[in-house]
């Protein structure tokens, strides 16, 4: 594969990005593309560590990144995320809610915390973020939400049913924002990732080279994507170059939409 990051997309140099779940996988892999790209990027997760190095990354490329760990479960964290980048950087032209709870369970396994945990990281965390980015990004030349989300949104999987709820939901959040948004020029769209080689899958898999090889499977193309795959496309639909698209949400995932009933 070519280097992606040599791919240039135009519209984006100096514009100010909000990145949840930026301390590994698509998050880091869509940091490192931005600061690439001249874009100023904030970046949200857990883990101030993982945080600082990607951040590191990003400021030796040329770039600036301000890390300001937060746990999105938090109902306070939304807020004090759009607060501290105002802070810094006085503006926010865009908003990139990656970050995302997973655990992989039949029903009989679930608890009230385990299950409200996933719906505030992945559903509330995201609607608040939006909310509390809108005041700035009205003031934006960009103006532009990017929800990611998954196959697992349609594809029916056992013991995924938790996951695949808030997902669905997140695709019924970006579009229906997209249509009350659209009268203040804020565009939300949506990428829908299919297996993509992250940490994430260490959550649910105990034997990892396994579980990427049945993933694999479960793909036309015969393979698993990669972050900086996903990390293009979120860029593209930031900038400037997708100006006239909003509610989509785009199925990123090696054709198994080829496979939905």
């Amino acid at each position: 594969m070519h280097n992606l990051l040599d791919v240039r997309i135009p519209g984006l140099e100096g514009a100010v990005v909000i990145v949840t779940g930026a301390g590994s996988g698509i998050g880091a892999a869509t940091a490192r593309r931005l600061g690439a790209l001249g874009s100023p990027v904030v970046l949200v997760g857990r883990r101030e560590d993982p945080l600082r190095e990607v951040a590191a990354e990003v400021t030796a490329a040329g770039g600036q990144a301000l890390c300001v760990p937060a746990d999105l479960a938090d109902a306070a964290s939304p807020a004090r995320i759009v607060d501290s980048c105002l802070s810094r950087f006085g503006r926010l032209d865009g908003l990139v809610n990656n970050a995302a709870m997973v655990r992989h369970m039949p029903i009989a396994e679930w608890d009230t915390g385990c299950f409200d945990e996933h719906v505030a990281t992945n559903i509330r965390a995201p609607f608040f973020l939006i909310q509390a980015a809108l005041p700035a990004l009205r003031e934006s030349p960009v103006r532009s939400v990017v929800n990611i989300s998954s196959s697992s949104g349609t594809l029916r999987r056992v013991g995924q049913s938790v996951y695949g709820m808030t997902k669905s939901a997140l695709d019924y959040l970006t579009q229906t924002l997209a249509g009350e948004l659209a009268p203040l020029g804020v565009r939300v769209n949506g990428l829908a990732p299919g297996p993509i080689d992250t940490p994430i899958h260490a959550t649910w898999a105990d034997d990892l080279e396994e579980a990427y090889r049945w993933l694999g499977s479960q793909v036309p193309l015969g393979r698993i994507g990669a972050p900086d795959e996903v990390a293009l496309w979120i860029t593209l639909l930031l900038s400037p170059a997708a100006a006239f698209m909003t509610g989509a949400v785009i199925p990123l995932d090696g054709g198994q939409v080829i496979d939905r009933e």
